[in-house]
């Protein structure tokens, strides 16, 4: 008995010591005969916000995102499990691709950096469009 609740006591301390990344996600909607949708929100430090909508192959996504601070955003196809097609960070926070493939896509927005390990909070405001 005491060594099981030795073992409780070590994974509840493991469990405290990684914060765990947490994450959200919203369906995104395109009004009828808009090829666009917005969304205000914040992210903070390890946080990420998953915005989902569906896609056709060959269609264009345009995704531009504003901050009060140091956010990017990473688009993720189909049955990603993290690799993205497009990455702000690396490309700017106004760009887009043609899509592969049909199904539901994910912009991901995100913290990198100092913004993250500080555990800072930013407001921003994305932009998605689809052709």
């Amino acid at each position: 008995m005491k060594r099981i609740l030795g073992l409780i006591a070590v994974l509840a301390a493991l469990s405290t010591s990684f914060p765990a990344l947490a994450q959200s996600q919203e369906r995104m909607r395109f009004q009828a005969g808009n090829d666009n949708a917005h969304a205000e929100s914040a992210v903070r430090g390890d946080q990420y916000r998953d915005y989902v909508l569906s896609a056709r192959g060959g269609q264009r996504i345009y995704v531009s995102l504003s901050t009060k601070g140091t956010a990017y955003f990473n688009i993720l196809p189909p049955g990603s499990d993290g690799e993205a097609i497009y990455n702000s960070s690396q490309s700017g926070n106004d760009g887009g691709v043609t899509l592969p493939t049909s199904g539901d896509y994910r912009v991901r927005v995100y913290l990198m950096g100092a913004d993250a390990s500080e555990n800072k909070r930013v407001s921003y405001t994305l932009s998605v469009g689809i052709n």
